[in-house]
């Protein structure tokens, strides 16, 4: 037996109600289960039960031993002074409960519960498949998968809005500046996201700001602070991006970051980091608030049309410096530029929208991502060979959340699909 389960059967009154005695021989009626505590203290506040003829209000306390109280030291710890009733699966000391050591009243669900529950759950935690319950995904109801898959979009959005607000605390609440680190981590895409993120962070975006009008200086910047110019660069374009950047750097005392974080191999050429790098500094290239921009803009197309960039025209014939190459313009995709709506502005919409208590900008957020084509990755493709393929972006990072915090830690119990499977309907 696991004391996670015992929550369960409590919190989801999964309890034979009828006949209930404490350890006293006291009939017992569970009225409210109470709130689950996800802090330190007891394990579940607010409940409310009949003992007897009294009705009592207050905390409970869950453990698979009655001996557990004084193993844990509860006896000795103020906030377990109001419990109650014990909540136990095997009361072991019998003859102490009830006493002067042991206050409080005890229920032990032993003899209250359907074993049959408890096999199914084990069957579940014990599973070697993908996910632990594909296959009995068929036999839930899809009213309660879609309605499970919504709130699996609204805890991946509040998860990642952790993250923003975590770096807006360290950026002085400064939004377009946090904005534009995430963005240009995000401009790395999994490969170099974390030079992107870095160079973003040791370049400040009021040094972007101030040379907004001339792209050659927008790409020294960034150029400069990636690392990736060298003396021994030859074709024009390298050398006068350097004399640029030398300037600057002094004027503003920048360092660049290690040229050695970037990643290149197996990376297709168009992913490549001076591409990229070109495009984000023509993104940036004349606009003032580009996160204002972006969160005033109304529809999905709106933003996709903002977002629309490519690198300057020394890249058209390069992949690289001094390395050239056939000639091709190097636009940001769709694919890329939906990645960026997903993970950086719809975010970004959600928590600001959270932050000013703007309701309909919360909800436009939702409704840009459901406007979205859903992703293509491993994740989504094992999805759909169990039989939940995705309609939008909104299903496929409900997904994703689901696939990454709930069935590879195997928290079924908190699950409402594996709560449907653990109870067989």
């Amino acid at each position: 037996m696991k004391e996670e389960f015992l929550s369960y059967l409590w919190e989801y009154k999964l309890i034979q109600k009828e006949l209930l005695h404490t350890t006293q021989g006291q009939e017992l009626e569970i009225i409210s289960p109470g709130t689950k505590n996800k802090n330190s203290g007891p394990d579940f506040s607010a409940a409310k039960i009949r003992i007897g003829n009294t009705i009592w209000a207050g905390n409970v306390e869950l453990h698979i031993n009655t001996s557990d109280w004084k193993n844990h030291n509860h006896h000795n710890d103020p906030a377990y002074s109001n419990i109650i009733l014990h909540v136990v699966f095997n009361n072991d000391i019998p003859e102490t409960n009830g006493s002067n050591s042991f206050p409080q009243p005890c229920l032990e669900l032993k003899n209250y519960y359907d074993s049959r529950l408890f096999s199914n759950f084990q069957h579940l935690i014990n599973s070697k498949n993908w996910v632990p319950c594909q296959n009995f995904i068929e036999s839930v109801n899809n009213v309660i998968i879609s309605s499970w898959l919504n709130r699996m979009l609204i805890e991946r959005l509040e998860r990642k809005s952790e993250e923003i607000l975590h770096f807006l605390k360290y950026n002085n609440n400064n939004w377009d500046e946090v904005f534009y680190q995430f963005l240009a981590r995000n401009f790395g895409f999994k490969i170099n996201k974390t030079p992107f993120g870095l160079l973003a962070q040791k370049t400040p975006l009021n040094i972007i700001t101030k040379h907004n009008d001339q792209l050659i200086q927008i790409e020294a910047i960034l150029f400069g602070q990636s690392g990736l110019l060298n003396n021994s660069q030859t074709d024009i374009y390298p050398r006068t991006l350097i004399k640029e950047y030398e300037f600057i750097k002094n004027k503003y005392n920048l360092a660049p970051i290690d040229k050695k974080l970037w990643k290149q191999s197996k990376l297709r050429p168009a992913n490549f980091p001076c591409i990229r790098l070109s495009q984000f500094a023509m993104l940036l290239y004349n606009r003032g608030k580009l996160f204002r921009d972006l969160i005033n803009s109304e529809t999905a197309d709106e933003i996709i049309n903002i977002l629309k960039t490519h690198s300057s025209p020394y890249w058209a014939e390069h992949y690289n410096f001094d390395k050239q190459s056939a000639q091709k313009n190097k636009t940001l995709g769709l694919d890329s530029i939906q990645n960026i709506i997903i993970n950086t502005i719809v975010p970004f919409m959600f928590v600001y929208g959270k932050e000013r208590m703007d309701n309909r900008l919360v909800e436009k957020a939702i409704e840009i991502i459901t406007k979205l084509a859903p992703e293509k990755n491993q994740i989504t493709n094992n999805w759909i060979r169990l039989g939940l393929a995705p309609i939008n972006a909104a299903d496929s990072q409900a997904l994703i959340e689901l696939k990454k915090n709930y069935c590879v830690s195997k928290k079924c119990l908190h699950c409402a699909i594996g709560h449907c499977v653990i109870k067989g309907n």
